[in-house]
This record gives C-alpha cells, sequence and structure tokens, in this order.
C-alpha cells in the first residue's frame, strides 16, 4: 500500500450539509473538494509517491461551478434545488439584500450514500472516504480517499493518518471540521455477499471513529457501500437499518442527481473503470508492442549520437505527436469508453507508439508537448496521451509516466480534476520522484487555476523561438536537417508544430527520412 496525502483548503461556501448532533444531515448542491488524504508515513508528505489515495480541495465561492466538474453540482447563484431556490427580499426603498444561496438538504442515511460519487466525480470504489462537515449547517468540506489496505494490520496506522491529515488541514486555515463522515465501499469477494463485507470492514469503521473522537471530532454517520446496498455503522435501529441492508436508490432520481443533472455535472463512472483507461496492454500485444520498443531503443541511441542529434530526435518526435493528434481529430469513435480506447489503439502503430513513447521521455519535448492542452487539439491530445500509456507494455512500464502525467495535465486544463487526479495518481505510483506530476498534483488540490502554468509553457516556447531566430545563420556545409526545420518553425508563433488544422500550421520537411514519414501519416490521415 503505498498512500499519498495532500492537504488543501477547507470550504468557505456557506453549503450545508449537518450539525454534528443532528442525524439528518442538509448539504448544499456545491459539494467542494478539499483537504487530503494522509499518507501512513507522512501526513504533511508534499509528494504522493501511489495513487492509492486521494485529497481535494473545496473550490472558492467565486468559482465553483463548471459544466465539467463533477463534484461541484452547483454554485451559489444556480438554483439546483428541484424544490425552487429561496431568495431573500427587501423593500424598494432599500438596497435588495443579495439572494440566499440554494441548497440541497440530504435528510438520511440513503441519501448520503447516494451523494458520494457526486462528492468525488467518480464512484470510488475500494476506497474509505472520510468527509468533512463544517458549521452549524454542516457544510460539505474537504474529503480524502485511500484504497482500503488489503493488510488488516495497517488500519489502525491508516485510521489515525487520515483523521488527522483531514482535521490538521481545516485546522491549518481555520476551518476545524465539527463533524466527519465516514465511508467505506467495496465490492464482495467470490463467495462473499454485501453483509460479509459490512461485518469485515467493521474494525475499519471503528477505528476511524475513535480516531476521529480522540481529535475532539465526531463521526456523525459511517456508511459500507457493498453490492447494491449500503449499512450504517453509527444506527442501532434495525426498523431503519436492517441486518440484510437497505437497497441504494435508484440512479437518478434522488435530490442530488436532480441537482447534479440541473448543474449538468457528470459522474465519470467508478475508479477501476478510469484506471483500467491508463493501463497497459497485456498479452500478446503487449509483447509485440515490447519488442518494437526494444528495437526503437536500440535505434535511437546512434541518432542521439550524431550531431545535433538531440534537437533532430525533439523535432522528429513533436512532428509525429502533430501527426497522430491530427489524425485522431480526423477520427473520433463513439460508443462505450472501452470500444472509443480500442478504436483509439487501432489508430496507431507500435512503431508509431514506440518513437513517441521513447521521444517523451526528454524533458524538452514533454514540456513541448504539453502545449496540445486546451482549444480544439485538448481532446484528441488526451486521448493520444492514454493510447501511448497502454503501449508502454512489459519492461517499459515506467515510461507511462511522461504520458500519463501529460493526459492529467490536459484534463485538468480542461476542468475535469477527477479524471486529472486519477491519471496523476497513476504517474506516481510508478515514480514517485517525478517532478512535473508532483507539481500538477500539488496544484491541483491547492485549487490552483491552470491558466499562469499555460502562459508559462507558450512563454518559455516563444522565448526558445525567439533565441533560434536570432541565432546567426548556420554554415553553408552544415547539414540539412540542422538548417532548414528550425526556420520553419519560427513561424509557428512560439507554438509547437501542432496538428494540421490544429494549433500551428502543417509543415512537411524534404529531407529522406522526413519524406518517408509523411507519405506514411499522410496516407493514414486520408483513409
Amino acid at each position: 500500500m503505498n498512500p499519498h496525502s495532500e492537504p488543501s483548503k477547507p470550504s468557505t461556501d456557506s453549503n450545508s450539509a449537518a450539525r454534528p448532533s443532528d442525524p439528518t444531515p442538509s448539504t448544499s448542491p456545491r459539494p467542494t473538494e478539499p483537504p487530503a488524504p494522509a499518507d501512513p508515513r507522512s501526513a504533511s508528505d508534499p509528494t504522493p509517491p501511489a495513487r492509492s489515495a486521494e485529497s481535494s480541495r473545496p473550490a472558492d465561492s467565486a468559482n465553483t461551478t463548471t459544466p465539467s466538474t463533477p463534484t461541484e453540482p452547483a454554485d451559489s447563484s444556480t438554483p439546483s434545488d428541484p424544490s425552487g431556490p429561496t431568495h431573500s427580499s427587501a423593500p424598494s426603498d432599500e438596497a435588495p439584500a443579495p439572494p440566499a444561496e440554494a441548497q440541497v438538504t440530504l435528510r438520511s442515511p440513503a441519501e448520503l450514500a447516494d451523494a458520494l460519487p457526486y462528492l468525488m466525480g467518480f464512484y470510488p470504489d475500494d476506497s474509505v472516504v472520510l468527509i468533512a462537515l463544517h458549521g452549524d449547517r454542516g457544510r460539505f468540506g474537504g474529503r480524502v480517499r485511500l484504497g482500503i489496505p488489503t493488510d488488516t494490520a495497517q488500519w489502525s496506522d491508516v485510521a489515525d493518518q487520515l483523521a488527522e491529515c483531514l482535521i490538521s488541514a481545516g485546522q491549518e486555515r481555520d476551518a476545524r471540521p465539527e463533524a466527519i463522515l465516514v465511508y467505506l465501499c467495496q465490492e464482495p469477494a467470490e463467495g462473499e455477499s454485501g453483509k460479509d463485507v459490512k461485518d469485515r470492514l467493521r474494525p475499519l469503521a471503528q477505528r476511524l471513529r475513535t480516531a476521529c473522537g480522540a481529535l475532539d471530532v465526531p463521526v456523525l454517520e459511517a456508511l459500507c457501500l457493498s453490492n447494491g446496498h449500503f449499512w450504517s455503522y453509527c444506527c442501532p435501529d434495525f426498523r431503519c437499518c436492517p441486518a440484510e441492508g437497505t437497497p441504494m436508490v435508484m440512479p437518478g432520481t434522488s435530490v442530488m442527481a436532480a441537482a447534479a443533472a440541473y448543474a449538468g455535472m457528470q459522474v465519470r463512472g467508478s475508479l477501476k473503470e478510469m484506471e483500467a483507461r491508463l493501463m497497459p496492454r497485456t498479452g500478446r500485444r503487449a509483447a509485440e508492442q515490447e519488442k518494437v520498443l526494444d528495437a526503437a531503443a536500440g535505434a535511437l541511441v546512434p541518432r542521439m549520437l550524431e550531431r545535433d542529434g538531440a534537437a533532430a530526435v525533439r523535432r522528429a518526435t513533436l512532428d509525429l505527436a502533430g501527426a497522430m493528434i491530427h489524425r485522431f481529430r480526423q477520427d473520433t469513435p463513439s460508443g462505450s469508453n472501452r470500444a472509443r480506447d480500442a478504436c483509439d489503439d487501432a489508430l496507431i502503430t507500435d512503431a508509431e507508439a514506440a518513437d513517441l513513447i521513447l521521444g517523451l521521455q526528454d524533458r524538452v519535448t514533454r514540456d513541448r508537448a504539453a502545449e496540445w492542452m486546451d482549444g480544439s487539439v485538448a481532446a484528441p491530445a488526451l486521448r493520444l496521451w492514454r493510447a501511448l500509456a497502454r503501449r508502454c507494455a512489459g519492461g517499459y512500464a515506467e515510461h507511462a509516466v511522461a504520458p500519463l502525467t501529460l493526459a492529467g495535465w490536459v484534463c485538468w486544463s480542461t476542468e475535469d480534476g477527477p479524471s486529472a487526479r486519477i491519471a496523476l495518481n497513476c504517474a506516481l505510483s510508478l515514480d514517485p520522484d517525478y517532478t512535473f506530476a508532483q507539481l500538477l498534483h500539488r496544484a491541483i488540490n491547492e485549487g490552483l487555476d491552470p491558466e499562469p502554468l499555460r502562459r508559462c509553457l507558450r512563454e518559455q516556447n516563444h522565448a526558445v523561438v525567439s533565441s533560434a531566430e536570432d541565432a546567426p545563420a548556420p554554415a553553408a556545409d552544415s547539414p540539412s536537417t540542422d538548417t532548414r526545420r528550425p526556420a520553419r518553425r519560427s513561424r509557428a508563433a512560439g507554438r509547437p508544430r501542432g496538428p494540421r488544422g490544429g494549433t500551428g500550421p502543417g509543415t512537411r520537411s524534404t529531407n529522406g527520412r522526413g519524406r518517408r514519414r509523411a507519405g506514411r501519416d499522410g496516407d493514414r490521415s486520408r483513409r
């Protein structure tokens, strides 16, 4: 188990969830994503080493709602309660008071259980989730998620670390939680029932309640979600919480679901489904891809040893990536996620994938590729990075860190925080010291705006291109591969050569190797 943590700011809006003494919590349509999970080794570790734990930060009241942010069902200006928002009024001779914030009230454990995927942006299967509540009305605040450890001996330490991380993160920002909600989500193993899962996880639930209570923050409700049912660890009344469990409400029929639909939010499936889109190939196809990667790696060394070889490889990698993004733009698949991923895999050959995977290991190349993160190229770029991560088979598994980090960057840049966290968690599980992934993970958990980083990347590339324009003209006997391509790149207005019809004008090289590649890509594009 490699949990990681990232403390973040608690919510400061006026959304409500419940009083610690009130068994029927109410909450606003805008559950925010604050603090963070804990690392059993160090709750303050700023560089989470694995994907098994996640943390989130609540959005500020000024910028909490966007249609692509499923963890925030509504903002203060959008009435999301189907029963109608409430507004304050004032006499005509006085300035009108601002309207009261629309809220969604959760009145039972069933509604709390149904709200979990909307709070996280996905269903956190095989996870323990803690959510902080603030104020007299129980406003949703920070939340932490951690994969349930398979070793029960770790449960005590994990419970202490999770409770301390969530509570201390709020304390540091003068927003100590008033209460905490606990969720344990796990599907039955073979031969198990949902009730068996509930009984097996009861010691973990009790340890979490004890850990929170030791820090003077009570657990308002502790729920086990398994096999389409939920159980309460806090309610002893079998009339409302029967031993066989209570069926979950039908999807899409709850108050929270209505609020999320009104606000244009969506749940992106389960955690396992989202991670599966980033996992490497297995079986025969994986063995074939690994052989091609071996061959490409062997051919790359002589190229790098040539004069200006590194620059030539960077240009070739960015040109190929631009062509692939253009190809992906021309062929947008439909259907389920699995079907779309299969179509994307068919659009790129093993040799092309190998060249891109190896080329992206270079930091400069990766940073230039990161500029394909918004506008019309964001979606095809994300599809390409996911496809490349799936091609990092066998001994090349760690090479997936670069495309996974680029996928997380594009998701964050397009305001898909849950997908960004999952991609970055996968990257950090492979390489906990990967700086780019560390910085992005911290930025997301702190609720930072991605635009300054986008601007920094653009300015950095503009400086590189400007320095190339100011450089002295090459000697007449310089190789053709080192004289013409940089000049053409200087006309790209400070951006990498983009996909045709994308972020920059397309160009074709005139040397032999470039002709062969251009012809192949052109033929594939026309099909």
